[in-house]
């Protein structure tokens, strides 16, 4: 960012200037130049298509948004989050209240990564008027760059109508959470012929549609790798193919902080699970036994400097 002040005293900062003007007086210019990091755009993450891998991650608060943002190409504040953060056994519960809560804080937080939010259930199916209201609420709200819906064809309109006005849109396909009661669970999906053929023109039609990027999600692997080569945008898998152009998974799940069960699709880089429990047993037992606190983790009367109220 530059700025720039004209005058005779009060240096804006590094880089001074002089010109002389018309009229013979010297007019001095300060300008300052400030470096910021440049968060990623939807047109840099769909100009990635075929070329260096997508990762992605989810985020639903400002800490680990923190932590994950130099790290990552794109955060993803799911509507997960009402399984991970709320302990719902489902997504459906949550509303745009939550949604926005969790994506405005850990936009707050970094600088680097895409900023996605979910579209939560029942805030965008009923039309493409309702869409763009709900999308343009959570946009305006959070300052994400993009908002990520479920479906397939009977959505394409929908896309098509919240990119025309302004509304950069993800897709989403194959194993579609939100509608886990018409599925009849979280099991892997395009085994059988035809509903592989309809994940297909699903993933298709969102495409067409105008969607920057794709996500497929638990399907067979030989399907996300054709949808893959068929779209021209890219594609970010989960429990799908190393095939597609990124991949994205639960932090949850990445950090071992969930139950025992382990999708197929998860790989465990952390079991901080573990380290939690482990934490808060020692802590306990330092409590019962009196050894916390200590005379360090205390006050005394006579405070020598402010640092020890640290």
């Amino acid at each position: 960012m530059m700025t720039a002040q004209v005058g005779c005293s009060g240096v804006a900062g590094n880089h001074r200037s002089t010109h002389r003007c018309d009229t013979g007086f010297a007019m001095v210019i300060y300008m300052s130049v400030q470096t910021r990091v440049r968060r990623l755009t939807t047109t840099q993450i769909r100009a990635r298509k075929g070329g260096g891998k997508l990762a992605c991650l989810t985020a639903y608060t400002a800490p680990i948004a923190r932590l994950l943002d130099p790290e990552v190409d794109l955060l993803l504040v799911g509507d997960s989050l009402a399984m991970t953060i709320y302990g719902f056994p489902s997504t459906l519960p949550v509303g745009l209240g939550l949604m926005i809560a969790h994506g405005a804080a850990v936009v707050r937080a970094t600088e680097h990564a895409l900023i996605v939010v979910d579209l939560p259930f029942g805030s965008y199916q009923a039309s493409p008027g309702q869409a763009f209201a709900s999308a343009a609420q959570v946009m305006a709200a959070t300052g994400c760059g993009a908002v990520k819906l479920e479906g397939g064809e009977e959505m394409a309109e929908t896309v098509a109508f919240l990119v025309r006005r302004g509304i950069p849109v993800i897709g989403h396909v194959g194993l579609t959470p939100q509608a886990v009661n018409v599925l009849g669970g979280y099991r892997s999906r395009g085994h059988a012929a035809g509903e592989r053929d309809r994940i297909m023109r699903d993933g298709l039609a969102i495409a067409e549609a105008g969607a920057f990027a794709l996500v497929i999600e638990g399907v067979v692997e030989s399907l996300a790798r054709e949808l893959t080569a068929r779209v021209t945008v890219p594609t970010i898998g989960i429990g799908a193919s190393p095939a597609c152009d990124g991949q994205v998974l639960v932090i949850d799940d990445l950090l071992g902080l969930v139950g025992e069960f382990t999708p197929k699709f998860v790989k465990r880089y952390r079991l901080f699970g573990d380290d939690i429990r482990a934490a808060a047993r020692e802590y306990a037992e330092d409590v019962r036994s009196g050894r916390f606190p200590a005379s360090e983790h205390t006050y005394a009367a006579s405070r020598r400097s402010d640092a020890e109220d640290r």
